[in-house]
């Protein structure tokens, strides 16, 4: 799950990156506009992988280098 609310929020960063630097919505123009109902969707997938995404930074897990030592 981790992984892939991790792809989400690159693609959605990657999206966003192209709407600022050249106003092109690359989700609207694949889905049919911003307001489709399938662009909405992904958007919202993508809103939600991000926020997922937010727990990633407070998890408390090991190094790999800590754990190889052991």
């Amino acid at each position: 799950m981790d992984m892939l609310a991790l792809i989400l929020s690159i693609i959605g960063s990657i999206n966003w990156g192209l709407v600022g630097i050249f106003k092109f919505d690359l989700v609207a123009w694949i889905f049919g506009g911003q307001t489709a109902v399938v662009s909405r969707i992904i958007y919202t997938i993508v809103g939600l992988a991000g926020l997922w995404c937010i727990s990633l930074l407070f998890r408390r897990r090991p190094l790999r280098a800590a754990e190889d030592d052991a």
